[in-house]
């Protein structure tokens, strides 16, 4: 059976991790200080990178190991709300977005699919939790299927127990408002066998492991 992952969810010291209003100007709203530490250089490997091994990137890198497809919310895919205009956007990475698989775009519009020449394929679906899921295992063909955000979808995921695998990173930093992970999740670590590492960059990585079930 495939997992579902979750990896590089950044949460600041007090809770949040996104912004509250996402615009073209600010993607992850007023969160940006969330990734100022992460080089995204790594995501697909540490192989081939122009910078350092060190023990962040090699834990950010596990974000594409054996992964066949992924799931987002509608928010990590664009600021729009309500039915889809007619502007042409297929999302904030132009023409090769870094994801390389099918992606399900969770949205109560669904919309028709788009495809890129890197194998990326954005799926825009309405879906519980559960079908989504169905789906993305269904593409992935075996490999493992990625939660990709934002923190409300990992939030639902989590709150149905349909992850696997947890890795987010608590940054330094006090946000003081924005999109929370945690509510309504009170217990959630009795799950998980769970380790924490902390790095000389301040970062504090959390890897989260489902405990086998009785």
């Amino acid at each position: 059976m495939s997992r579902t992952r979750v990896h590089n969810l950044f949460v600041s010291t007090d809770g949040y991790a996104a912004g509250d209003h996402v615009t073209f100007e600010k993607p992850i709203g007023d969160a940006a200080a969330l990734f100022s530490r992460f080089d995204g250089r790594v995501i697909h490997g540490v192989h081939g990178a122009a910078a350092p091994v060190t023990v962040d990137r090699a834990l950010f890198s596990m974000w594409g190991q054996g992964i066949g497809a992924e799931i987002m919310g509608r928010k990590k895919f664009g600021p729009q709300t309500g039915e889809w205009p007619e502007d042409g956007w297929n999302g904030w990475w132009g023409d090769a977005p870094p994801f390389e698989t099918p992606v399900f775009v969770l949205t109560h519009y669904p919309r028709p699919s788009v495809s890129f020449e890197n194998g990326t394929s954005f799926h825009f679906i309405d879906a519980t939790p559960e079908e989504a899921l169905r789906q993305a295992r269904e593409a992935a063909d075996g490999q493992d299927v990625r939660l990709g955000g934002g923190p409300s979808s990992i939030s639902e995921f989590l709150q149905a127990d349909l992850v696997d695998f947890l890795h987010f990173i608590t940054i330094p930093v006090v946000l003081g408002t924005g999109v929370r992970v945690w509510d309504h999740l009170a217990g959630l670590e009795s799950r998980f066998d769970v380790e924490s590492v902390s790095t000389a960059s301040g970062l504090t990585h959390h890897l989260w492991n489902r405990a086998t079930r009785d």
